[in-house]
């Protein structure tokens, strides 16, 4: 069989945060009716041309999918047989429309990851970002998927919220690492173009601020079993989210829905940022023209995100490049921002607050 991941995009929020760029519309009966019909419709296309798939991983991202919970249901419920029996199936959630039921209903279907937009655990902090939920909220929606038979449990938080101090961070960490979750991601605010928050005055930490908020993120999960594996997540022992280790592997994945991305067969696609257009079939999976797919400066740009970063017997077995080049390279770049041995190159949390200068310098070869 063929071992593959499946990413499926529910375009669906009940409101869009100030913060965010995702692809997402309201979630009206008939379109979300459609979307499923138009998922099922792709799934099979794929499943029909390629037999031999097997997803071993299976994440529901979004917007909220977890607003189309019944929907999902179904979805595995057709894909049962291409997936595997030991398969990771992650569905994000907001905590603010989560309940027994429906995550009662979703472990029936095999679902065993829950992923909640956490994202602070101070109210004051949550309202700022436009959330829905509050901290009680949160907590209340962990112990939830607990008790409903789910223990694999991620949560995302934020840093350099508007306003958002050492202090508030500190308790924010001390909150969730309390809760009965095994993985956390810890994502810098991106203030993008086209969001509400790229036009307003907002008061945020500056470069030592965000240095200082991110450097206490890492030591602080680390001093509480949480494990960093990657420039943003953090894994207690055999929690590391399995499906987006994919990406940062170059491992094969099939992306369904608008906005969604596939690496399948050597070559990258997407699939346009139109819910209509989807649901009509009036769009199929485009390739994304890039000459470096597969090369070595993606292979070794997704390595150096993973703190086990690049080991040199594979880049000079895939790509002809020796530990020598690399460690000339090294002698540009500060020394306390990687760690090099006879293994190989990785980064310290202090290199990954600047990855894409290091990694730029590191990749240039």
């Amino acid at each position: 069989m063929n071992n593959i991941g499946l990413y499926i995009h529910v375009p669906f929020c009940l409101s869009k945060c100030p913060y965010c760029d995702f692809y997402s519309v309201k979630p009206e009966r008939e379109a979300t009716d459609g979307y499923k019909k138009a998922v099922i419709r792709n799934l099979k296309r794929y499943t029909q041309a390629f037999s031999d798939i097997c997803f071993d991983t299976v994440y529901f991202g979004g917007g909220t999918p977890i607003l189309l919970h019944e929907e999902i249901c179904e979805i595995l419920d057709i894909a049962g047989s291409h997936i595997a029996e030991n398969a990771e199936i992650t569905i994000e959630a907001n905590p603010c429309i989560t309940d027994a039921d429906k995550l009662c209903s979703l472990k029936r279907f095999g679902v065993n990851r829950v992923s909640f937009g956490l994202q602070s655990a101070n109210d004051n902090e949550l309202k700022t970002l436009g959330r829905l939920h509050n901290a009680a909220d949160g907590e209340w929606a962990v112990y939830l998927a607990q008790k409903a038979g789910i223990d694999n449990i991620s949560a995302d938080l934020m840093l350099g919220i508007p306003y958002q101090t050492q202090k508030s961070l500190d308790e924010t960490l001390k909150a969730v690492i309390s809760l009965p979750v095994s993985h956390i991601s810890a994502y810098m605010l991106k203030i993008e173009p086209n969001t509400p928050f790229y036009n307003q005055k907002l008061v945020l930490p500056d470069e030592n601020g965000y240095a200082e908020l991110y450097l206490k993120t890492v030591n602080m999960l680390a001093e509480n079993g949480f494990e960093q594996y990657e420039i943003s997540n953090f894994a207690k022992e055999n929690r590391l989210c399995r499906h987006n280790l994919k990406y940062w592997s170059c491992e094969a994945y099939i992306g369904i829905g608008p906005a969604a991305h596939s690496y399948f067969g050597g070559r990258r696609y997407y699939v346009t940022r139109d819910l209509t257009s989807f649901i009509k079939d009036e769009i199929q999976n485009e390739a994304i023209s890039d000459d470096n797919v597969g090369g070595f400066d993606e292979w070794a740009m997704l390595k150096l995100r993973l703190t086990s970063g690049i080991d040199y017997k594979t880049a000079y077995e895939k790509y002809g490049i020796d530990r020598q080049t690399f460690e000339k390279k090294c002698r540009l770049i500060p020394k306390n921002m990687y760690i090099s041995d006879e293994n190989g190159i990785r980064l310290t949390p202090e290199g990954f607050l600047v990855s894409n200068t290091v990694i730029g310098i590191l990749t240039d070869i």
